[in-house]
């Protein structure tokens, strides 16, 4: 696929500097651009790399100024929101590939069981796929290899699930969902009761319900709720090894990074931004629109609008205050030390 610059700002409803007729076919890092590549500058601690890259056409956001001329071959196409616009051109680009290339058909060895309803024509199942009874797949469903969908599985449109995916039985997958390699959607939730020196399984009895244009990443586990469902909402991204245990419900369009573990029962309103390696305790609630800063423990409610960070989580601000006091207590120490000294010599 080969685009002008012309064509790309019409698209993006972006404003060009430079040459109109400038042609792209593929994406590069600014750093690293090439002849024939459009690339992006979104934070602008990579700005001097504008004034040396090879890349054709470079997006940057519509305030961007320039403090240095500007290579004579580079064009600029100014947007309002440089990754948004990316996204839109990769999308575009995608389709166009996938075009030429979308799968369809059933190979084998797969193990279909006869009760399962789809449309032959209309998806594609992988070798090695198994697909349980009852199970329910939607138009332009891809079921890539090793994949395993239990009974009474259902999977909805345009959904794309990638090899070793395990769902197990009565999990509902949305429309436009793409679950990536080695994710487990409603594995048992972690319910135990404590009977003398033992533990006793309480059976987990409902289910995880995915809504439509989710994204799961790899090796992230959902777990099946003890009554009712887990719940992830339309439009939320999770990033790979997330663990979401039962009866969690994620708001819409919420977006979660790698290693995040989110306790039993806990809820999480919509338009989250959650950083990696952060945890949340069990029976909370998340209000919506907040932020939570990597590696931070959530182990109280919050509330709408905040942005919070640390080990208790607190007001970012104040964590980003703390942060400097912290590496001055060894000098404070110090200086402790020596008043108190100075005081007992004194005595």
């Amino acid at each position: 696929m080969e685009l002008e610059a012309k064509e790309i700002a019409g698209i993006l409803h972006g404003k060009i500097t430079g040459n109109e007729q400038a042609k792209v076919h593929g994406f590069s890092k600014i750093e690293e651009g090439e002849p024939g590549t459009l690339t992006f500058l979104a934070n602008l601690k990579y700005t001097h790399y504008i004034y040396e890259t090879q890349a054709s056409i470079v997006l940057v956001h519509d305030g961007f100024v320039s403090e240095k001329q500007i290579p004579s071959a580079l064009t600029l196409i100014y947007v309002q929101n440089v990754y948004a616009a990316l996204a839109t051109l990769m999308e575009l680009f995608e389709r166009e590939e996938k075009g030429e290339k979308h799968k369809r058909g059933i190979e084998s060895p797969s193990v279909i069981k006869p009760s399962a309803v789809f449309s032959p024509e209309d998806v594609f199942i992988g070798a090695f796929a198994y697909i349980g009874n009852h199970v329910k797949l939607g138009r332009n469903v891809e079921i890539h290899p090793h994949v395993y969908l239990g009974e009474n599985v259902t999977v909805g449109n345009d959904t794309i699930i990638y090899p070793g995916a395990k769902i197990y039985a009565g999990c509902q997958i949305g429309e436009r969902c793409i679950i990536h390699a080695g994710a487990v959607i409603g594995a048992d939730g972690f319910g135990f009761a404590k009977e003398g020196n033992n533990y006793k399984k309480i059976p987990q009895l409902g289910i995880v319900r995915i809504e439509d244009d989710v994204e799961i990443g790899a090796n992230t586990t959902i777990d099946r709720a003890v009554m009712n469902s887990t719940i992830i909402r339309r439009g939320v991204k999770l990033d790979n090894l997330i663990q979401i245990a039962h009866n969690v419900e994620i708001g819409e369009d919420t977006v979660i990074a790698a290693q995040t573990g989110i306790a039993g029962s806990s809820k999480v309103g919509k338009n989250c931004m959650i950083g990696g390696q952060s945890g949340l305790v069990g029976h909370i609630t998340v209000g919506d629109n907040v932020g939570i800063g990597a590696q931070t423990g959530v182990i109280g409610n919050i509330e709408s609008d905040r942005n919070i960070m640390g080990m208790p989580a607190i007001n970012l601000k104040d964590f980003l205050r703390s942060s400097v006091i912290f590496r001055k207590l060894p000098e404070m120490n110090k200086t402790v030390e020596q008043i108190q000294k100075k005081l007992s010599t004194e005595k």
